[in-house]
């Protein structure tokens, strides 16, 4: 493979990532030209919605081609436009063979959500210390426990189904449930009734998959799945979805149960408290790398 370099002002960033794609380019990737320098500007936005700006001040773009000649090609196809004007050829480089898939697996190692509970990739061996597991690859689904608001979650179930088993986990909604991960740390503490609902058909299968991959039983489907109480209703979002589904989540907790929120940033605990106070009272019940886990209890 070959990787062409190319430096653009932040305008054209969009324009040249949609050409190169266009071009039949393997991948394309944009980062700040000027990082690590005192020009360094840094582009803060929430997860999971769009930057505040198009890219940095001046943005270099990585694209990968199948071989030199098609890289060669396209850099004679983009200068030849009037959108190239401004930006410059960095460079073609030959990119060394390897073991992509070796590579890719060797950042995903066991991850420790308590010290007996584990979140383990199936090609590492369990550790010693592992009492219970989940075993899931990292997928096309949200959820492999290496993000805090996952490990969170994940942090709360075990605490409560360590006391109580799964009685007191009882019958479980993971919404939004990604890789089912959630859902199925809820089945290892016990819990026997239980609904994993996505508005991505491709979440419910790969919940369906990995649940199957654990020994475990649950129901996994759309939203409109999720029907009547729940002693335990999960959500691992974001703070703009979760405050749009407070009523609809609020009345899927029974009385007595309770209700667990991830995907919020620290600032933004004020703000949800708010939307879900005419129906629960959410407090912080744990805090990760800036993240925040709000419970509430009907």
């Amino acid at each position: 493979m070959f990787e062409l370099s190319l430096l653009c002002p932040e305008d054209r960033v969009e324009i040249l990532s949609d050409a190169l794609d266009a071009l039949e380019a393997l991948s394309v990737s944009v980062e700040d030209a000027d990082a690590q320098t005192e020009a360094e500007q840094a582009l803060f936005g929430e997860p999971g919605m769009p930057a505040p700006r198009e890219g940095w001040q001046r943005s270099r773009l990585s694209a990968l081609f199948a071989t030199q000649q098609a890289a060669d090609e396209a850099v004679r196809l983009l200068q030849a436009q009037d959108f190239f004007e401004d930006c410059s050829v960095l460079g073609i480089a030959a990119v060394p063979e390897q073991d992509w898939v070796r590579l890719t697996q060797s950042q995903f190692d066991p991850v420790a959500i308590t010290p007996d509970f584990w979140i383990v990739p199936t090609w590492h061996d369990l550790p010693a210390a592992a009492r219970r597991s989940i075993r899931l690859d990292p997928g096309l689904a949200f959820g492999t426990g290496t993000h805090p608001t996952t490990r969170m979650c994940l942090r709360w179930i075990a605490r409560q189904g360590g006391e109580g088993g799964g009685a007191a986990l009882g019958r479980v909604l993971d919404y939004g449930c990604g890789s089912g991960i959630l859902a199925i740390g809820a089945a290892k503490f016990g819990a026997v009734d239980i609904d994993a609902v996505d508005i991505d058909m491709a979440a419910v299968e790969s919940t369906r998959q990995n649940a199957q991959a654990n020994g475990v039983q649950l129901h996994a489907g759309l939203p409109e799945q999720a029907q009547g109480l729940y002693q335990t209703v999960v959500a691992n979002i974001l703070a703009i979805p979760l405050k749009v589904l407070a009523p609809l989540l609020c009345a899927h907790v029974a009385e007595g149960g309770h209700l667990v929120l991830a995907g919020i940033l620290e600032r933004q605990a004020q703000e949800l408290q708010e939307a879900y106070a005419p129906w629960l009272r959410l407090e912080v019940a744990d805090s990760e790398d800036g993240w925040i886990l709000m419970t509430a209890r009907r």
